[in-house]
């Protein structure tokens, strides 16, 4: 059996888990949580960035972050599957996971502003800065959504992580402003069931 390190939270512990659905390998999976902010939390002998997730293998391999892991994943399942083998459709997929994992970061630093810091060390501008980066985003796919393959990407597991996380921790505030993205995202979850599974209720 194969460990995940992950907290229920987590967008790109999350991106793992459906990724693992997805491909047919969760129940190769163990899930444990992980504490970030415990300094004897095994998580940081396995991954020395302390961060999540990280995937340990029964040989005590440990594999991070999560764009290496769902490649090992898709290397397990045969490959090809959520990491198109077509170069055009594979560099297709990597963009749009690049363009999700950029959003979810951006996303996570303004929680970790509020969370890490006092209100009076918290810096405005820098918040803003990251809220810029989830607006360009967000206005770019809304003008041109992406579609939703036959064989779902990577690219589409990620973004539609990145769009859960908007709503666990903004209260959902991108949606009244972004109807095809939410029309794309109920399309997505009508055929993942795994993204209700790994839902996270606020």
């Amino acid at each position: 059996m194969y460990v995940l390190r992950s907290s229920p939270p987590s967008p790109f512990g999350r991106k793992v888990k459906i990724a693992a659905y997805e491909l047919g390998l969760m129940d190769r999976i163990t899930i444990e949580v992980a504490d970030t902010n415990n300094p004897s939390d095994s998580l940081r002998s396995q991954n020395p960035l302390g961060k999540i997730p990280v995937l340990v293998g029964e040989d005590g391999f440990a594999l991070y972050d999560s764009r290496v892991i769902v490649e090992y994943l898709d290397h397990l399942a045969g490959g090809g599957k959520i990491l198109p083998a077509e170069p055009k459709a594979r560099f297709a997929a990597l963009r749009l996971q690049a363009l999700a994992d950029g959003l979810m970061d951006a996303a996570l630093l303004q929680v970790y502003e509020n969370r890490m810091r006092t209100e009076n060390e918290r810096s405005k501008t820098w918040v803003d800065h990251q809220a810029g980066k989830v607006a360009r985003v967000l206005a770019m796919l809304e003008a041109a959504p992406p579609a939703l393959p036959e064989q779902l990407t990577v690219g589409e597991i990620a973004l539609a992580c990145a769009f859960g996380y908007l709503d666990l921790r903004f209260a959902g505030a991108w949606r009244a402003e972004h109807p095809k993205l939410v029309t794309w995202l109920d399309a997505f979850a009508a055929r993942v069931p795994s993204f209700e599974k790994t839902k996270v209720v606020p």
